[in-house]
């Protein structure tokens, strides 16, 4: 993946109005999901579309055994592939430590300008919080270069941020009212304004953990020179709130403390977390930084890294997050979510040969499974699931006739199995985390997959309907206090 040159940021650009925070999808539109869908693969899934239709009508029973067939090889393989990634995850090399000795050890010494990037949309009540974390982080004042990135038609944050005395090093960034309004385009302005060697996102109610900056310095240090990209682990101060803070608890405490070492120790694409990603500034400009219209520009850009040749990690540190406690707000941020992989899915297979030969055939399945198979998976369960209801309740003879032997005999076995896989592997994170009491909530966790589901079909929909609507994600609900649980 040839990454270009890219602007001249560093002492040329001095102020917003000398960044073009969509240069990616102008230099390079391959790249960007400012087209959802090319007009080839627009033809490919009309003629998939048809092609399926007229199977049915010509021999309905043989097209939908071989569906149902191919879709049970996918759970199959996604089971077998999740057993994978969960032992790779014990491997010494699936994450980075650094003790406190090693952290004081490294004393004394001159640690490089930090840059902190922190956008906020119409959240004044998560300031006053968010500077003090910042400020409370064990790392030189004189060495942070913090932007609070905030747009400059939401006088609600801004005149909260007016309000407050901020620490030296921390500046207001307005980013001027443009179409998409989106994350990522906030953050290329504060990309290419930063001043820092090494850079971080936090959302605005992150808790990280102090000595995060630290560690991902030493980090960098110890990694190879393709090591571009460190991520931390996130989780969740608000656990116990409600049934859903329990479900989304588990199923992060297993994808950050399980899967994502997983895919480190497998040498995997990344798909990397919204927060506390930590960057060498200088390689994600010349990847001109995020999608501005990629709604999940964190996958994206983990895919852009591992196509360019670079590497992420994984950091033994914990940035604690406010977990969605709210069931509609819940669906909105998982619907932008799966949305966001949908997009980043066909912007990267819109030359297949070329992924797979910038990324190489194991991590161009990585790819299928991890980004691809994710949004199919939410999308074909539902199906699935009422024909076992259906097959269980009712016995009807025609259901049966859709399972021969060996699918029928591969579909039980995922049914029962596979299915036991994912709750156990969210019951393996709560326990690495210590959150035993909250394991029989994740014995629940098919409930909580039925609202996936949901959230699934209408990210696809929406893909089609409205791709660049980012439907922001409600902080400040926490009840009693935002501080750790």
């Amino acid at each position: 993946m040839d990454t270009g040159d890219g602007q001249q940021r560093g002492e040329s650009v001095k102020s917003v109005a000398d960044v073009d925070p969509l240069e990616l999808s102008r230099r390079h539109p391959e790249w960007s999901a400012a087209q959802p869908m090319t007009r080839l693969q627009k033809g490919v899934m009309i003629g998939l579309a048809l092609g399926t239709i007229a199977a049915f009508a010509l021999a309905p029973l043989r097209t939908a055994q071989t569906l149902i067939g191919l879709c049970t090889l996918f759970y199959v393989v996604s089971t077998l592939y999740k057993f994978a990634v969960i032992r790779a995850s014990l491997s010494p090399s699936a994450i980075l430590r650094f003790s406190p000795e090693e952290i004081a050890g490294a004393e004394p010494r001159e640690w490089p300008v930090y840059s902190v990037l922190v956008p906020m949309y119409k959240e004044p009540e998560t300031l006053t919080q968010m500077v003090a974390a910042l400020t409370a982080m064990d790392y030189p004042a004189d060495k942070k270069d913090v932007q609070i990135l905030l747009e400059a038609d939401d006088d609600l944050t801004l005149n909260a941020a007016r309000a407050l005395t901020l620490p030296p090093g921390f500046r207001v960034t307005e980013i001027p009212p443009s179409f998409p309004r989106t994350k990522p385009k906030a953050c290329n302005i504060g990309l290419y304004l930063a001043q820092g060697d090494y850079l971080v996102i936090y959302d605005a109610e992150d808790l990280p953990e102090k000595d995060q900056l630290k560690k991902a310095v030493l980090a960098f240090e110890a990694s190879p020179q393709n090591v571009v990209c460190v991520q931390s682990r996130l989780n969740y101060y608000n656990p116990r709130q409600n049934v859903l803070t329990r479900w989304f608890t588990a199923e992060y405490s297993a994808w950050f403390d399980l899967q994502l070492p997983g895919l480190a120790a497998m040498g995997a694409v990344i798909p990397l977390g919204g927060t506390s990603n930590h960057f060498k500034t200088n390689v994600l400009r010349d990847l001109m930084g995020w999608d501005a219209y990629n709604v999940t520009e964190d996958c994206d850009l983990g895919v852009r890294l591992g196509r360019a040749g670079f590497a992420t990690r994984m950091l033994e540190t914990t940035t604690w997050e406010e977990a969605c406690s709210v069931v509609p707000f819940w669906i909105k941020q998982r619907t932008r979510w799966q949305k966001g992989y949908i997009q980043t899915w066909f912007v990267h297979m819109r030359q297949p040969w070329k992924l797979a030969r910038e990324l190489g055939v194991v991590n161009f399945l990585h790819y299928q499974l991890l980004v691809g198979g994710g949004p199919f998976s939410v999308l074909i369960n539902p199906i699935f699931w009422a024909m076992a209801l259906v097959w269980f309740v009712f016995r009807p003879e025609g259901v049966s006739h859709l399972f021969p032997g060996p699918v029928f005999a591969a579909g039980a076995a995922c049914l029962f199995l596979g299915n036991f896989v994912f709750i156990y592997i969210n019951l393996l994170g709560c326990c690495k985390r210590k959150n035993d009491d909250l394991m029989g909530w994740a014995l629940l966790t098919p409930v909580y997959w039925l609202m996936m589901s949901y959230s699934g079909w209408r990210a696809f929909l929406q893909f089609f309907r409205d791709p660049f609507v980012w439907e922001k994600t409600q902080h400040g609900l926490v009840k009693g206090g935002s501080g750790k649980q």
